[in-house]
């Protein structure tokens, strides 16, 4: 493997780091008015929730898999997010 697929996984994983935060603030954001919102309105945001929460499995899943791949020797980007999660990850 050389210096040029370490270099793309780091912009890879760096991208997908950057989408999981954006899904994370847009999932508490849905989860906010699914809470206030009526039943109709309600049933829409639980689906939209469950969705982000189902992208959000996968992009960990590929940045765990970018990093034992491409980035195991010692170029860590920087650990996984703490086994802290916002109030909408935890199940």
């Amino acid at each position: 493997m050389g210096d040029h697929q370490a270099a793309q996984a780091v912009k890879l994983v760096c991208a997908l780091r950057h989408q999981l935060q954006e899904m994370t603030t847009q999932l508490a954001w849905v989860e906010r008015q699914g809470v206030t919102a009526r039943n109709g309105r309600s049933c829409a945001m639980r689906l939209e929730a469950a969705a982000l929460r189902r992208d959000m499995r996968e992009a960990q899943v590929l940045i765990d898999r970018l990093q034992r791949r491409y980035l195991s020797g010692g170029e860590q980007i920087q650990e996984r997010p703490s086994e802290r999660q916002p109030q909408a990850m935890r199940w």
